[in-house]
């Protein structure tokens, strides 16, 4: 069998060029059916082809259905939503994380299962380091995440101002963008504080008319800037690099450089 596996390696492998691996299938039946059945066995003054028709009848037939062979293994899901299978990275729905899951892989397909359940199915890669991913199972992590944070921009707006969930709600009633609406909201409490967005989405919600808007909230709350007669507030966007020169900075100790200043006493 040693020597077999030698001769496949040198005398078929070797310097051979292909473009898939069923290229590589069909090369391998035409060197079988040829150049390999037609050499001279070791020690005899046959060929492999006589050899094998004279072994034929002593040789048991292939069963008449196929024996289902596909590799199975457990694969435990990390923080990504990847399955890792023969080197190669394969997207699961991000609900699967930190589970453990089943792979069932035959030469052409991979596919993830929890339990009995199919919940993935990839084309099988050959690659090294690959990520076959399901743009299904992209799109659902995306819209998740934006809507966690869309969510959490509510929640932080509706502590801070708490006539806001009308307002939002009112909003969305009338056909408006929820996620513009609380940009909006979020940029107003920035600029003009919890207390005075507060009582301006309260004058708002009064009003009789069209639908309440951040829009409308904004022009409330200049007319009680200017009958204050305060100045119009004036917002600036700098670049972070900027931004982190403001960063607090600690200062170092200068104990130790007085030590620097003191003499050993060389007669003591």
């Amino acid at each position: 069998m040693e020597r077999a596996i030698r001769y496949i390696r040198d005398n078929f492998f070797a310097a051979r060029g292909f473009t898939s691996l069923e290229d590589l299938n069909a090369q391998a039946d035409a060197w079988c059916d040829g150049v390999a059945a037609d050499r001279l066995c070791p020690g005899e003054d046959i060929t492999v082809r006589q050899a094998s028709a004279l072994e034929a009848p002593y040789l048991l037939p292939l069963p008449g259905n196929p024996f289902p062979w596909p590799a199975q293994i457990a694969v435990s899901i990390g923080k990504t939503p990847y399955a890792r299978f023969d080197l190669n990275d394969y997207s699961v729905p991000h609900a699967y994380v930190l589970r453990t899951l089943s792979v069932t892989a035959t030469q052409k397909e991979v596919r993830i299962l929890d339990g009995a359940q199919i919940i993935a199915c990839h084309v099988r890669s050959y690659d090294k380091g690959a990520q076959t991913e399901d743009t299904a199972h992209i799109k659902a992590l995306v819209d998740e995440k934006r809507g966690a944070r869309r969510h959490s921009a509510t929640d932080r707006l509706a502590m801070a101002v708490p006539a806001s969930t009308a307002l939002l709600e009112r909003a969305a009633q009338n056909g408006h963008s929820l996620h513009s609406a609380v940009i909006g909201l979020n940029r107003l409490l920035e600029h003009y504080g919890a207390n005075e967005l507060q009582a301006g989405i309260l004058e708002v919600l009064a009003l009789e008319g069209p639908a309440p808007h951040p829009n409308a909230v904004q022009l409330i709350l200049e007319r009680r800037r200017e009958r204050r007669r305060q100045p119009p507030l004036l917002h600036v966007a700098l670049p972070q690099h900027v931004q982190d020169k403001d960063s607090p900075v600690r200062p170092a100790r200068l104990d130790i450089y007085d030590r620097l200043k003191e003499t050993p006493n060389d007669h003591s």
